[in-house]
Parts: structure tokens; C-alpha cells; sequence
């Protein structure tokens, strides 16, 4: 059964808060430890819960270490494994392993819903040919993408690529225009097709963390990451004629090519469609602003309920 779009409830920050605290006066005293063994258990555990390979590398320390502690006891060796010996081994094996970074596994969850998008016209001699390239989110398993409405405006046909390498040709089902928006629906639909999920903006502020995930210049798919520079922006195109308003400022690197791609938290999830990058000289190379569409404006385009 194919699953609907995917939303995450907003993060506020006070909620969490409140939690941690009652959590705390839950737990039992602890007994006191040396500060920096505990402060080093502390991030070695914490990079742990997000790497599966590391807790079962540890895990299997651990069974080693245990199976050798009833060995020795069952020959008259030496004294059975201690708590201690156990924390110093586990925190031995997680402070040795070499982590992916948060923008890597920002990166690897939003890329199997990333596809290149093509658009193709007629030459002088009337063969169709490839016009640009650009790219596309796949918003929900039934093959619904949003993108960029520049990038397939003028085309005769369209076609997307998966990530896994299967293309499928795609047809414009709907546009936005005011916000530079178009919905595709691709024909063919891979049975693993992996959607995004998206998240609301409304407790984002600047400085947060971003990465932008696309095609610029045709290659990739390429990630780069930066922070939310600002929100509410406006923005026009040298080539446009109508001015973009209620933009995310963002500072992640993206180029020709990255349009309609996403721009998505440290958590994977999609908050902007990346329309645009500011163009001060003739050059149409990134100089450190770029601007994308909230989610919540990306995805009314395609009909779909607000967060």
C-alpha cells in the first residue's frame, strides 16, 4: 500500500525543554563521576544513537568481553567482568569510530526522493533536443514532484531520473506561477518509490543549518551545506518579470541546475524548493545568497493540506 505525503511536526523549543526537566527530577541521584569521563561517555553515547554500525560494533565488544568474564570464571581465572570494566570498553569503541557528519546524514535520508529533471524542445531542424536541466523532489510515492516552473516553462516534453538511475517521462499537472512552482506527475513509478517529508517553517529562525541538495550545472546529484540567512525575502531573476516574495535566504552554495531542488533541515526534512540565487554581475554563479519557497506555499501547489 502506497503511502500518503509525509509531514514532521514543527520542533519548538520549549516543549522539549519542559520534558528534559521532568525527566530529570524522575531519575534517581547519580552517584558522582569524574566530570570529563562522563562528559566524554555523554558524546560518545549520544553519537551512538544515531549510527547503527557503531551499537553493534559495541555490542559485540561488549559479548566478547562478557563471554571471556564467564571463561575465566569457569577456569578459576581472573575476577568476573566489572560495571567498570564494561563503560570503559563500550566508551573505548565509541570514542574510536569515525561518524558521518549531520549535513552527510541530512544528505544520504532527502536523496532517494532527489531526481534530475530534463526538459527537451525542437531545434532549428526540428529534433528534439535537451534545453536544461534542473531538479525535483518527489513529495509522495504516487510519483507527485515539485520543481521549479522555469525549468520545464517551455518544454515540449519532460522527462525525470530516480535516483536509483530509472527515468520515467513526466507530465506538468499543475502550476504556481507567483511563487515560480510546478507540479509533475511522473508515469512510470518505481515500487520503492521514497518520498520526502516535509516540515513546517513557522519555528525556523536564521542560523539554522540547511543543506541544499541538486544538479548544478548538470552534475550530481551534489550536496552543500550553510544556515538560513534570513526569511520574508523578495527576489526577481534578471531574465524575470515578476518579483518573488516570502523567500528563505539561504546561504548554502547552489547554481544553475539546483533549481527546484530542496532545501531540507539537518534532519532531512524539506523546508524550501530552491528557486533562485542573486546575481549581481552578468556571471550566473553563486556569490552567497540564495533563495528558496517555503514548503508550506510548495506544497498548496500540488493541492496538498497545510501543516
Amino acid at each position: 500500500m502506497r503511502k500518503p505525503a509525509l509531514y514532521s511536526p514543527s520542533h519548538r523549543a520549549g516543549s522539549s525543554q519542559t520534558d528534559e526537566r521532568a525527566a530529570q527530577a524522575a531519575e534517581p541521584e547519580p552517584t558522582p563521576a569524574p566530570a570529563g569521563r562522563v562528559r566524554r561517555f555523554r558524546q560518545a553515547s549520544a553519537r551512538a544513537a544515531s549510527s547503527p554500525r557503531v551499537m553493534w560494533s559495541a555490542m559485540a565488544l561488549l559479548a566478547a568481553l562478557l563471554s571471556a568474564s564467564v571463561w575465566q570464571a569457569g577456569v578459576g581465572g581472573p575476577k568476573a567482568l566489572t560495571q567498570k570494566d564494561i563503560d570503559a570498553a563500550v566508551l573505548r569503541t565509541l570514542t574510536t569510530q569515525n561518524l558521518p557528519s549531520r549535513a552527510a546524514r541530512a544528505a544520504e535520508k532527502i536523496r532517494p526522493a532527489v531526481v534530475r529533471v530534463m526538459s527537451y524542445a525542437k531545434n532549428s531542424e526540428g529534433k528534439e533536443v535537451e534545453q536544461g536541466v534542473g531538479t525535483g523532489v518527489v513529495i509522495t510515492d504516487k510519483g507527485i514532484i515539485l520543481t521549479n516552473l522555469h525549468v520545464v516553462q517551455t518544454a515540449l516534453s519532460v522527462k525525470v531520473v530516480y535516483a536509483d538511475g530509472s527515468e520515467s517521462p513526466a507530465t506538468v499537472t499543475g502550476a504556481q506561477p507567483h511563487n515560480d512552482l510546478a507540479v509533475l506527475q511522473a508515469q512510470i513509478i518505481p515500487d520503492d518509490l521514497i518520498a520526502a517529508t516535509m516540515r513546517s517553517t513557522n519555528d525556523l529562525v536564521p542560523g539554522e543549518e540547511v543543506v541544499a541538495v541538486g544538479f548544478p550545472f548538470g552534475i550530481g546529484p551534489s550536496v552543500s551545506s550553510g544556515v538560513i540567512s534570513g526569511f520574508d525575502r523578495a527576489f526577481k531573476s534578471p531574465e524575470g518579470v515578476q518579483e518573488i516574495g516570502n523567500l528563505i535566504q539561504f546561504d548554502a552554495a547552489a547554481n544553475p541546475g539546483n533549481s527546484g531542488g530542496p532545501l531540507v533541515t539537518m534532519d532531512g526534512e524539506v523546508i524550501g524548493i530552491v528557486t533562485g540565487i542573486l546575481n549581481p554581475t552578468s556571471h550566473r554563479t553563486f556569490v552567497g545568497i540564495g533563495f528558496a519557497v517555503p514548503i508550506e506555499s510548495a506544497a498548496s501547489a500540488a493541492g496538498l493540506p497545510p501543516f
